[in-house]
């Protein structure tokens, strides 16, 4: 709990640095250069897909823990939780692009959370590297820079070259400084969860810790779930007995999934009030117009990005963090759903149930990719509509209804699958039993034509009605 502020001492501590940005600004090449690591290089596509975190040591003994965040503009949840989380925020902006709509969404960020920020212009090796223009361009933003009517510092960087990076983290530690960013080593735990995943060990939460410390052992909270840390881990996937705040880890402790951005804490009662929210599921119906798919993440924020923005034609029937497992076979079997894995891993026993069961699983390690397989699968399940008709009256006939229609547009065919439509509302669907025209029966009519029909399946239809003739 907090100690009485009358005696509480506080520890500078490591400032938490979002890097936030346009995709392809060179987020990653620029944490690259501070890290003198390869991570862009490593990534599908180049590009970051998840948020992470990983604390590096100037050349002076300063530490600063970076998170970096995904720039796609699927990603937005992800960056704004990375804005929350972080004590000072890097904007990044590419000195040959200028203001793009995801710097204009992390300026909205950076502003709402009121936390200071420093611009770094990128890529000034490029040869059409303008740093003027880029300038003028935040300037349109209101963001006003040192020595441009304001005082927001900014920095001219190269990720490749190097060039700029001591500055930056130069002017990181002064900002810290300024702020006095410091921690409370007897204060109750405060941290966020910035990422989520499921693998061989479990639910595992990626947390920066803003106050106290956090040691193996200790109890804690995420809402109303509760946790005991049996591990931390690095950003190498290296043991650790503790950290402290400042620093990032991953938590294995967890029995389930603690929501991504939620605070985590050692003060159930804290915990509680801050517990999110949950909307109770509603009951999945998909009609035959709909796509059934089964999909599969490696991690929270990468799944509830790719949620956010999957098409209103397909219909998750399941959608879950962590490997492929049988289960989600048979779920896939049970909807005749496919499986579509985004950076998770397919098991080879989970293959060959998949086989078996006539399942097929599709894996994808960049975002973008995906997306086009859901587009894919969306135009080649999209309907052409072949003609309409408006139905005018009714008659029975043979004990059966008849409707009297008219062909308003296109063409109707007997082998056509219909949609009745009332006040531009589906009614239902179903086919043509028997069509006649002037007592005679025909395969098809044609716009202006008057007929009868009689449909496979009943609908109860009345006169003004639309009939829509549809093809996949």
């Amino acid at each position: 709990m907090p100690s009485d502020t009358s005696t509480t001492k506080t520890t500078p501590r490591s400032p938490i640095v979002t890097v936030l940005g346009h995709v392809d600004h060179g987020k990653t090449t620029l944490l690259d250069a501070i890290r003198q690591s390869n991570v862009a290089s490593r990534e599908a596509g180049g590009i970051t897909q998840s948020i992470g975190a990983s604390t590096v040591t100037t050349k002076e003994g300063k530490t600063i823990t970076f998170l970096d965040t995904p720039g796609h503009a699927l990603f937005s949840k992800m960056r704004s939780r990375g804005a929350k989380a972080a004590d000072i925020a890097v904007l990044v902006v590419a000195s040959d692009d200028g203001v793009k709509p995801q710097t204009k969404e992390a300026i909205k960020y950076i502003k709402e959370e009121n936390i200071p920020f420093i611009v770094a212009f990128t890529k000034i090796d490029m040869p059409a590297s303008l740093v003027e223009r880029a300038i003028a361009d935040m300037t349109a933003e209101s963001v006003l820079l040192d020595g441009q009517g304001g005082d927001t510092p900014y920095v001219k960087v190269s990720g490749k070259t190097g060039e700029g990076v001591p500055d930056l983290l130069e002017m990181i530690t002064l900002i810290s400084e300024m702020n006095d960013i410091s921690y409370d080593a007897d204060s109750e735990i405060e941290g966020f969860v910035i990422e989520t995943a499921t693998n061989k060990r479990g639910p595992v939460a990626t947390i920066v810790l803003k106050n106290g410390t956090l040691s193996v052992g200790d109890e804690v909270y995420s809402g109303d779930l509760k946790g005991k840390v049996k591990g931390l881990f690095d950003q190498y996937g290296e043991s650790l007995k503790g950290i402290i705040a400042g620093e990032a880890a991953q938590v294995l402790g967890f029995s389930d999934l603690p929501p991504v951005g939620s605070l985590i804490t050692d003060n159930q009662a804290n915990a509680h009030s801050h517990a999110q929210k949950v909307k109770p599921s509603e009951t999945l119906e998909i009609d035959d117009t709909m796509i059934p798919v089964v999909i599969k993440s490696s991690n929270a924020g990468s799944l509830e990005a790719i949620l956010a923005h999957v098409s209103e034609d397909l219909a998750i029937v399941s959608a879950s963090v962590g490997e492929v497992s049988e289960s989600d076979v048979f779920v896939a079997k049970s909807t005749a759903a496919n499986i579509y894995v985004f950076e998770s891993s397919v098991p080879a026993r989970v293959k060959k149930l998949a086989r078996t069961e006539g399942v097929k699983i599709e894996t994808f390690d960049v975002v973008y990719k995906l997306f086009e397989r859901f587009d894919e699968l969306v135009d080649a399940n999209t309907e052409e509509v072949l003609g309409a008709a408006q139905i005018l009256s009714e008659f029975p006939f043979n004990k059966q209804r008849v409707a009297g229609s008219k062909v308003v547009s296109g063409k109707i065919s007997k082998s056509d699958q219909l949609v009745l439509m009332r006040n531009q509302e589906e009614i239902g669907r179903t086919g043509i039993k028997s069509m006649k025209k002037e007592k005679k029966d025909v395969e098809s009519v044609a716009s202006g034509e008057e007929f009868g029909l009689i449909m496979s399946h009943y609908l109860d239809f009345k006169p003004g009605d639309m009939i829509v003739s549809v093809r996949r």
